[in-house]
């Protein structure tokens, strides 16, 4: 079948060429009321005076024909023998056009000539003649502009709609297909340039991060972070956990409520003064207070969230404060879970809000849970429902902090591909027995009276020092720090006053607690002076030593001694 035999069948042929015939007939009744194209100007040729083989040889589109069930090539015009080369009239498509496999045309062909409806599938890839072989087997285009950023060889992108082309005994498809790799090749770029911002991004995140998590002595802890897929921008989400001195540890987890490098530069800067902050060991609403106002002057237009919890194992309680927030999660060990409750105050960086502490106890055999959103925020959901899962998956969930990171993360459906950052710190505090157990202790003494507290102080630390079987050596500079942190209490402090030595497998803790609110501070004392080489002195025979004021209005003065391994 040719082509000029088969497209006289296409619609609207048949009626342009018994219009040609009969232009000197009297229109139909309705014709007469019908508007009439407007006569063509001399010299040009009207619609009506093109064939259908003329418009499509003349389309800068790929244009091919094909007819009957096994899709016999019927036509192809001049741009489709430059992409592909010439083909051969009446053979089968799938031998003759390799190009319509590759784009994956064959089977959709199929389900056009059943249908009857047209397809299009965009942006195909497909391998294209180089300019030399356009030049030797295509029609003379020097009319066309040359394109010499586009490769000799290589690969071309179409997007190519197949419509159906029905007549009275046989059935055809028209392909058209539209050269799209500018386009392609524009948004691959754009794509690259996206993925490389992005990789960027996580890069910078990653190195804002812990790099190793600092483990204290009492707790276990560990900590995930996930970025979140590929078409996700990366957040700010980080934690830190920060060893205070004492025994005592504080746990940082935050959002900055941002995308992208940027979010990840404020992030870093916020992580950094967590822990400037930390050093001065204060209250957790006070450090969020001071945070509040840096965030203020970091970027106004990004706030954070964030939640700074301080554990003391003496006190089997997780003081805490959070700025906006989501709450702490903590199950004992029997399983139950507890959320921790108010007070919460505004994200960091809004400003003008007074934060509060509160507690939540975690006594030993306990774990507890910091995380983002990006763990229970889901779209279309409330965020209580993510955390009533994270609740249920907590309950369940048993075996090193790192295992119950990874199964958190694995519960609530957090994968490769999710639509936001996630981060998660998981902290136990172990019900220790056996052997184990024997690595720690803690021992206490009311100071009362007068100077002879001093004396009382040095013969309970010895003989409690002697019953831990520590060295002689060690002993005597425990003794010694005894002495003087009582005797600087009793010469500045109020009562009332107690000695506390704890000891875990890493260290030996001496504190000294009076009710003065006056913090000690190391100075250079004069030859003459008859006070203050206390502190000196401690903090020359110790590892460290610090200080910070208690809740009730006094003051802690504390030191360590390393145990040797």
């Amino acid at each position: 079948m040719n082509f000029t035999r088969w497209s006289a069948r296409l619609p609207g042929t048949q009626r342009r060429a018994a219009a040609r015939t009969d232009r000197g007939s009297v229109p139909a009744a309705r014709g007469e009321y019908e508007r009439r194209p407007d006569p063509a100007p001399d010299g040009v040729p009207s619609l009506e005076d093109l064939s259908v083989r003329e418009i499509l040889g003349e389309l800068p589109a790929l244009v091919a024909l094909v007819y009957g069930p096994e899709h016999r090539l019927a036509y192809v015009n001049d741009a489709y023998a430059t992409a592909f080369g010439p083909r051969t009239v009446g053979t089968l498509a799938a031998d003759s056009c390799p190009e319509l496999a590759e784009l994956g045309l064959l089977p959709l062909l199929d389900q056009v000539l059943r249908s009857g409806k047209p397809r299009t599938v965009k942006s195909r890839k497909v391998h294209v003649r180089g300019r030399s072989d356009r030049h030797q087997d295509g029609p003379d285009r020097s009319d066309k502009p040359e394109r010499p950023d586009r490769p000799e060889t290589g690969e071309g992108s179409y997007t190519v709609t197949c419509t159906p082309v029905g007549c009275a005994d046989s059935g055809g498809v028209l392909i058209f297909a539209a050269d799209v790799t500018d386009h392609a090749e524009a948004a691959e770029r754009l794509r690259t340039s996206e993925r490389r911002h992005r990789q960027t991004a996580v890069t910078l995140q990653r190195s804002l991060l812990p790099q190793e998590l600092e483990q204290p002595d009492d707790l276990r802890v560990a900590a995930t972070y996930q970025p979140g897929g590929k078409d996700a921008a990366v957040g700010g989400d980080w934690y830190d956990v920060i060893t205070l001195g004492a025994g005592r540890t504080a746990l940082v987890i935050g959002d900055v409520m941002g995308r992208g490098v940027r979010a990840a530069a404020v992030m870093g800067q916020l992580r950094t003064a967590v822990r400037a902050y930390a050093r001065l060991d204060l209250p957790p609403h006070e450090v969020l207070q001071l945070l509040d106002g840096l965030a203020a002057e970091i970027d106004a237009s990004q706030i954070a969230t964030c939640v700074y919890a301080v554990h003391d194992p003496d006190e089997g309680r997780l003081v805490y404060a959070s700025a906006g927030h989501l709450p702490i999660l903590v199950r004992d060990e029997d399983g139950a879970v507890e959320r921790a409750a108010d007070p919460t105050g505004p994200p960091l960086g809004t400003g003008g809000w007074q934060h509060t502490s509160g507690s939540i106890a975690l006594p030993p055999g306990s774990t507890a849970v910091l995380y983002t959103d990006g763990l229970v925020e889901r779209r279309g959901e409330d965020i209580d429902e993510g955390i009533e899962s994270l609740e249920r998956a907590l309950a369940g969930a048993k075996g090193s902090p790192q295992v119950v990171c990874d199964r958190l993360i694995r519960s609530l459906g957090v994968t490769a591909d999710h639509d936001d950052d996630v981060a998660v710190l998981v902290l136990q505090y172990p019900a220790r027995t056996g052997p184990d157990a024997e690595l720690f202790h803690n021992a206490a003494l009311d100071l009362l009276g007068g100077i002879e507290a001093a004396p009382r102080a040095r013969a309970f630390a010895s003989g409690v020092l002697s019953s831990w079987r520590f060295p002689v050596e060690l002993r005597d500079l425990g003794v010694l720090a005894t002495s003087e942190l009582v005797a600087n209490s009793l010469q500045h402090g109020t009562p009332p006053m107690r000695l506390r030595l704890r000891r875990t497998d890493r260290r030996l803790i001496i504190e000294v607690t009076d009710g003065d609110d006056h913090l000690p501070r190391r100075r250079r004392a004069e030859p003459a002076d008859e006070a203050g080489r206390g502190i000196s002195i401690v903090a020359t025979i110790a590892s460290s030593w610090g200080s910070r004021r208690t809740p009730g209005g006094g003051k802690a003065v504390w030191c360590e001694f390393a145990l040797p391994r």
